[in-house]
């Protein structure tokens, strides 16, 4: 699933390549892609005719802010692209993939494209009177968003100090952290010397301080790199992500510790996948 840096990447994109480009029509072909309104007629209705002003996000969610022809606020489009969604900048006229679900003409042959090969992923039209959040009701759940000042260290230890789960378990949460996974939960604990069964409210001052530094630090690198590709994930003008070649655990099981020579090894916590090096991480 994409994860913070991945979605960054692809609202950026969005931002150069769809700013004021006007919402001309479109092709549903996947009705249950559109989880908000329930009538697609309705939905067409909501954003044809509306222009792009900007893209934001929150968490994993992207949010496009729409504009009427008066430049007066027109609702909200969002998009989740959960597990293998993909949105693309392709001309009208280029081959559909097998797997699109959903295009927006926005002009001069040029549509934005959204593809998603698992169908998980989910759109909405939100009108403008009303709040995000009262429709794309995950957006009420997500913490603070940790490359913001709203994530500081005094947050992190309160919220770990009260919590008897694996610390793993407690950075997928997006409760607690917004827009953390699978791969920046492993790297963060990597470089903050944390193995991922450790209890959170165990874990010592000093430790904590170093993990709130490691989240940072590897999804700053994560999004300077282009993000991160193991499977389906692309940016917009479909080239992928860079920090797989990077990554000091994620997906390196049974290959050498990147510091110590170490074979990584990986272990099931919650159902979710975990790699750790088990000299550096204790």
């Amino acid at each position: 699933m994409p994860e913070l840096p991945e979605v960054e990447i692809v609202r950026v994109g969005l931002n150069n390549l769809t700013t004021g480009k006007m919402i001309q029509g479109g092709e549903v072909l996947l009705k249950s892609t559109v989880a908000h309104p329930s009538s697609l007629a309705q939905f067409w209705l909501g954003i044809q005719g509306t222009t792009i002003s900007n893209w934001e996000r929150r968490g994993k969610y992207l949010l496009a802010n729409l504009q009427n022809s008066s430049q007066k606020q027109a609702g909200w489009l969002g998009v989740h692209l959960r597990m293998t969604g993909q949105l693309l900048w392709l001309s009208q006229g280029s081959t559909l993939q097998k797997h699109t679900r959903l295009r927006w003409f926005l002009g001069n042959d040029q549509e934005l494209r959204f593809v998603d090969i698992r169908t998980f992923g989910k759109v909405w039209w939100v009108p403008s009177q009303v709040e995000p959040e009262k429709i794309i009701t995950g957006l009420k759940e997500l913490g603070p968003e940790p490359l913001t000042q709203h994530f500081h260290r005094d947050y992190l230890v309160e919220r770990l100090r009260h919590s008897q789960r694996r610390i793993k378990t407690v950075l997928l949460d997006q409760r607690i952290i917004a827009g953390i996974g699978n791969i920046y939960a492993d790297e963060a604990l990597f470089k903050s010397g944390i193995k991922p069964e450790a209890i959170a409210n165990q874990l010592s001052l000093e430790e904590v301080k170093k993990l709130h530094i490691a989240i940072i630090e590897v999804l700053e690198q994560g999004i300077a790199a282009g993000g991160t590709t193991f499977s389906n994930f692309i940016n917009v003008v479909g080239i992928n992500g860079n920090y797989g070649n990077l990554s000091w655990v994620y997906r390196r099981m049974g290959q050498p510790c990147k510091v110590c020579g170490t074979t990584i090894e990986r272990i099931k916590l919650g159902g979710r996948s975990a790699h750790f090096c088990p000299k550096c991480q204790r």
